[in-house]
């Protein structure tokens, strides 16, 4: 028996073996990027669309007329909880890179800072609902700015 013919099939087998181990490896890690990335993108895109659309019920109720201050802040608690934010917090927390998890939470916390100007007699005169307003409106911006940059790096 030739040994060097032996070896040489050998070699042949592993190193073809190796190849397609690696092609695998890579494939797999191709495609588990592709759906971390999809993940990111549809979470991000819940919870901008839970904060907005808490944001627009917020103004909405601001703006009616009749009800009493306890009606208002228990439908201001009611609209925040109702729309999932804060569930979706949660997983921003957790899955997003943390200075993005940051910018989520510092975005929810204006949010909150809003629902809370409920507590004052007269919301319809608050003095400090367009600061408020203003507030929410550069955490969201900084929000969308960093889900944009995060989603493109990993692109």
């Amino acid at each position: 028996m030739d040994w060097g013919t032996l070896a040489g099939t050998a070699l042949g087998a592993i190193l073809g073996v190796s190849t397609t181990l690696l092609a695998e490896r890579s494939r797999w890690q191709r495609e588990h990027s592709a759906r971390e990335r999809a993940v990111r993108q549809q979470l991000y895109a819940e919870y901008l669309g839970a904060l907005s659309l808490t944001t627009h019920r917020l103004r909405d109720l601001k703006r009616s007329n009749g009800l009493t201050r306890e009606e208002r802040m228990e439908q201001a608690g009611e609209i925040l909880g109702s729309t999932n934010a804060y569930h979706l917090r949660y997983q921003m927390l957790i899955i997003a890179p943390e200075h993005l998890g940051d910018t989520a939470d510092q975005a929810f916390m204006r949010l909150r800072d809003l629902r809370d100007r409920f507590d004052e007699p007269d919301i319809g005169a608050d003095p400090g609902w367009p600061s408020a307003m203003e507030a929410l409106d550069g955490a969201l911006n900084a929000l969308r700015t960093a889900m944009r940059s995060d989603v493109s790096a990993r692109s």
